[in-house]
């Protein structure tokens, strides 16, 4: 039986946590100045294996942050000594390392998505993360995305199937893994989260052309409750496209997680108007996009675009990240904890897998 960590194991409070960033690159850079603007937590430091990295991005905050005391630490074991909790932004291959670590310091770990390179990592993870109570959350961003906010497995009634297209220029980094574990993880991630179901069938093709990993693929999820996934994923597109489209039994949701925006269209018997999605959106509309459907006397659909809250996503799972610190008996909906993650690796693994097996074949 896969090894699953109990979300009701006990877990140390800290009330106004330290926070070390580990890893001083793209995404390091980010989550370092916005831990800045937290009123309930400190960045102590940031270490990365280049000191003259750490070292540029804090002479950079104490720029933008005089008052800040940050310090670029000269080793993993300085930074982890400075903190209560640490955010780990390095490249997916050392995840497993600079976690174990933490884990093995007792420190609460935010690790950015995946969660490591492999299941054999993750459930080794897991397991130091239930013997030392730790809160680790994993930064599947797209949760907190604006557009994708109003969503969640409690508003989508009879979810029957999900499509998504995530598409990116090709940019010389995260290339330590293959594209299933860089882009499509994402929409993994948020399957699972919204179907609640278990996976019954995996079908996947793909193909290498510039790196030795994977580099786009398609891959198609059945579960046991009948809905069906489908997702698309290139590191090699011309454009950036990252849409996920969700068909109900009465609506078609399409989350632009990009631009971002959300549209429903609901579809309703007759002429009655269905309630709206989302509480603060504006009255309904007749989808007129779709044609003079009233005419074929087959009922009527009506367009929603819910005006979305322009909030930071990363920020956001911050502050997901330490309302668990402070209080761990609390579960933030949208946080990705670790027994989360260990289920879309391991998807994740089967779809290189089958992927692997295609090409060979």
């Amino acid at each position: 039986m896969p090894l699953i960590a109990s979300p009701d194991s006990p877990a140390f409070a800290v009330s106004a946590p330290r926070i070390a960033v580990i890893g001083a690159g793209h995404l390091g850079t980010i989550h370092a100045r916005l831990w800045l603007q937290h009123e309930n937590a400190a960045l102590t430091s940031v270490y990365d294996i280049h000191p003259e990295r750490a070292q540029n991005l804090v002479a950079k905050l104490k720029e933008q942050f005089p008052q800040t005391t940050v310090f670029a630490a000269q080793s993993l074991e300085e930074a982890l000594e400075s903190c209560d909790a640490v955010t780990i932004a390095t490249p997916t291959s050392s995840h497993f390392t600079v976690a174990e670590a933490a884990l093995k310091a007792h420190k609460h770990c935010f690790i950015e998505k995946p969660i490591a390179a492999n299941l054999a990592e993750t459930d080794a993870l897991l397991s130091l993360a239930t013997k030392t109570s730790a809160i680790v959350h994993i930064g599947h961003v797209e949760r907190f995305n604006p557009a994708f906010a109003p969503i969640s497995p409690h508003n989508l009634h009879n979810l029957r199937y999900i499509e998504s297209h995530r598409l990116a220029p090709f940019k010389p980094r995260a290339l330590d893994v293959s594209v299933i574990l860089d882009l499509m993880i994402h929409d993994i991630d948020i399957a699972l989260w919204l179907v609640a179901s278990p996976v019954s069938h995996i079908s996947a093709n793909g193909a290498s052309m510039l790196t030795r990993h994977t580099d786009m693929g398609v891959a198609r999820l059945h579960f046991e409750n009948g809905c069906a996934a489908q997702f698309h994923v290139s590191r090699l597109s011309p454009q950036t496209r990252r849409i996920m489209a969700l068909y109900t039994a009465k609506q078609h949701i399409t989350v632009d997680f990009a631009t971002p925006s959300l549209e429903i269209v609901h579809f309703s018997e007759h002429s009655i108007k269905p309630s709206p999605f989302a509480t603060n959106s504006p009255e309904l509309l007749p989808a007129t996009m779709l044609g003079d459907i009233a005419a074929a006397h087959i009922g009527t659909a009506w367009q929603e675009t819910p005006p979305l809250q322009p909030t930071n996503a990363i920020s956001q799972e911050q502050q997901a990240f330490l309302a668990e610190i402070r209080t761990p008996s609390a579960r933030v909906q949208r946080a990705t904890h670790i027994h989360e993650a260990r289920e879309s690796m391991r998807i994740a693994e089967a779809i290189t897998a089958q992927i692997m097996t295609a090409t060979i074949s």
